[in-house]
């Protein structure tokens, strides 16, 4: 993880996985290691490599290429995990889901919007990290936030892990290739950085400046609110799910 922040505390991320839930998912992860598969792990693990902020957790997100898609729903049956879709119907054509009553394994090859396929970039640009002795690769950064970005729906909302994400890797983050990624859809990257330089001004003014002037935004303003008034991220929500780690 030499390219990103590594949070200040050490994660075992085992701990965050009960071990009879392990063995499906060491099923599914070693029979693509073994036949060379390329994948990485993504969701609220990926969010809590980055940040530092670990969720327990009863699913696995897997991204893979759209070319091994079929190999790998054929893989999660050997490893005895069904089809989620005869529990919950969904949209196959980005996504295979399967369970086995207890887990939940998601294959993603795909953005459920169908804006953009995995390629290999989402693969092979994350750190590594060590699960249960073995190492397993995470996915990139730039494109957990590229993915959360359209996640902003009625009943889920994304951004507030985009906004803990910059706020954890904002200096070393390659925004160059984030704003390349995002395309003709720069207004989303250009509300979620409007967002953070309010909620955290200090956090924002470290960024680089570049990226403010490419986005024609203005620059963070630190100000500083009067004695006794409440922290902005407390104006979101009053419940504990913002984390200034640059500022720390």
């Amino acid at each position: 993880m030499d390219q990103y922040r590594v949070p200040t505390h050490e994660i075992a991320w085992e701990s965050l996985i009960a071990p009879e839930h392990w063995g499906r998912y060491k099923c599914v992860l070693n029979r693509a290691i073994k036949a060379k598969v390329p994948f990485a792990l993504g969701g609220g693990l990926a969010v809590g490599v980055y940040t530092g902020i670990g969720r327990y957790t009863k699913d696995l997100d897997l991204y893979i290429l759209p070319e091994h898609r079929d190999w790998v729903i054929e893989m999660m049956a050997h490893c005895g995990l069904a089809d989620y879709y005869e529990t919950k119907p969904y949209d196959r054509a980005w996504i295979y889901r399967a369970h086995d009553n207890e887990v939940i394994v998601d294959s993603i090859w795909a953005m459920a919007n169908k804006r953009a396929v995995v390629d290999e970039g989402w693969l092979v640009r994350g750190p590594m990290i060590r699960m249960f002795d073995q190492k397993f690769p995470v996915i990139s950064p730039e494109e957990l936030i590229w993915s959360k970005l359209y996640v902003l729906q009625r009943d889920r909302c994304d951004w507030p892990d985009i906004l803990n994400l910059i706020s954890a890797t904002g200096p070393a983050l390659d925004w160059d290739h984030l704003i390349d990624r995002v395309a003709e859809d720069q207004p989303l990257i250009k509300g979620v950085l409007s967002v953070f330089s309010w909620v955290a001004p200090e956090s924002a003014a470290q960024l680089p400046g570049w990226v403010w002037d490419k986005l024609e935004l203005k620059s963070p303003q630190i100000i500083h609110d009067p004695p006794g008034r409440p922290r902005r991220p407390d104006l979101l929500d009053s419940r504990p799910w913002f984390c200034e780690t640059l500022a720390a």
